[in-house]
């Protein structure tokens, strides 16, 4: 298995104007679009969370997705943390 093909998984905190301007959605979209496992959630403190479990590459490419200039809204900073995949996911949803 290559880095590339690691299975991972993405935490990413998102902040800037990221919700009710269907954020949530859109990452749902490129999640499932590159085969990704996991949810995406608005934070109490306006940030949304997203959890991202599949290949390093994959998670790579949503991570480079939430950081550029075609999303809903505004992104002011991502913040990221890789663990290990826990394999629990089930599909891409918005909580």
């Amino acid at each position: 298995m290559t880095e590339s093909d690691e299975r991972v998984r993405l935490t990413a905190w998102v902040r800037g104007r990221v919700q009710g301007v269907g954020f949530r959605w859109w990452t749902r979209s490129r999640a499932l679009e590159l085969g990704l496992v996991g949810w995406a959630r608005n934070t109490e403190d306006g940030r949304v969370e997203v959890v991202a479990e599949g290949p390093r590459s994959a998670c790579v490419k949503l991570l480079d997705r939430l950081r550029g200039c075609d999303t809903p809204g505004r992104v002011d900073g991502v913040v990221e943390r890789w663990s290990e995949e826990r394999g629990s996911l089930t599909g891409f949803v918005e909580r």
